[in-house]
C-alpha cells in the first residue's frame, strides 16, 4: 500500500513539473514578445529563440533524468541512421524548396494574427525544432511515468490525448482566436493519443513521434498559405 501511494505521488509530482515547465516556457515566450521590435520572434530572432528553448530542454532533461535513464530514447542501429537521414533530407527540401514556393500570409485584418506560424520564414524552423523537442521530452516524461505505474497502453494514450490537448487550450490566453485554439487543441488530442504508441511500442519511436510533430507544423503552414492564396 505504501509503495502504491509513493507511485501515485510520483505521478502527481511529474505532472505538476511537466505543466510548470510548459507554462513557464510559454510565459517567457510571451514576455519576449512584449519587448519593442520583437514581432515574429522565431523568424526574426531564430538563434536567440533556439538558445531560449535549448535552456528549457536542459531543464527538462535535468528534471526528468531518472525517468529517461532507463528508457531507450533511440537505438543505435542502421535503421536509426536511415530514418534520421531521410527525415533531414525531407526537412532540407521543405525549408529550401517547398516553403519558399508559398508566399507568406500578409495579415490584413485589424486584430493580431493568431500565430507567427502563419507567416513563418525558413528560419522559423530552427527554434521551432527545439521547441518541438522540448514538447516531446515533456510528453515522454508523462508517458514514462504512466508506464511506470504499469497502466495499459490505451489508458496511457487516453491520458496523453487529454492532457496534451488540454494544455493547448492555453493558446486562447495568448490572444489566439477560438477557431485557432480549437483546431490546435483537436489536433493535439489526436497526436497525443498516437505519441505513446510510438514511444512505447515502436523501435526508435521517439524519433517517429518527433518528426510526426514537426511534420504537422510544416503541413499546417503550407495548407494555410495554399488556402489563403486560392
Amino acid at each position: 500500500m505504501f509503495e502504491d501511494i509513493k507511485q501515485q505521488l510520483l505521478v502527481a509530482k511529474t505532472l505538476v513539473e511537466i505543466v510548470a515547465i510548459w507554462i513557464l516556457s510559454d510565459i517567457g515566450y510571451y514576455l519576449l514578445r512584449l519587448l519593442p521590435g520583437t514581432s515574429g520572434l522565431y523568424s526574426n530572432y531564430p538563434v536567440v529563440m533556439a538558445l531560449y528553448y535549448m535552456f528549457w530542454v536542459w531543464v527538462a532533461f535535468r528534471t526528468f533524468r531518472s525517468l529517461y535513464q532507463n528508457w531507450r530514447m533511440v537505438e543505435v542501429r542502421t535503421s536509426m541512421f536511415v530514418l534520421i537521414g531521410v527525415a533531414l533530407v525531407g526537412v532540407f527540401c521543405y525549408v529550401v524548396y517547398v516553403l519558399p514556393a508559398f508566399p507568406p500570409i500578409h495579415w490584413a485584418y485589424q486584430w493580431t494574427p493568431p500565430s507567427e506560424l502563419l507567416y513563418a520564414s525558413p528560419w522559423y524552423f530552427l527554434p521551432k525544432s527545439i521547441d518541438i523537442a522540448l514538447q516531446q521530452l515533456l510528453i515522454a516524461a508523462m508517458v514514462l511515468v504512466f508506464e511506470l505505474r504499469k497502466w495499459p497502453i490505451k489508458t496511457i494514450a487516453a491520458w496523453s490525448a487529454g492532457l496534451f490537448g488540454g494544455i493547448h487550450l492555453l493558446l486562447v490566453f495568448g490572444g489566439s482566436s477560438l477557431a485557432y485554439t480549437f483546431f490546435f487543441t483537436a489536433s493535439a488530442v489526436v497526436a497525443g493519443y498516437i505519441f505513446p504508441y510510438l514511444m512505447l511500442r515502436v523501435r526508435n519511436g521517439f524519433l517517429y513521434s518527433y518528426f510526426l510533430h514537426w511534420g504537422f507544423y510544416a503541413a499546417v503552414i503550407v495548407l494555410a498559405r495554399f488556402i489563403v492564396s486560392t
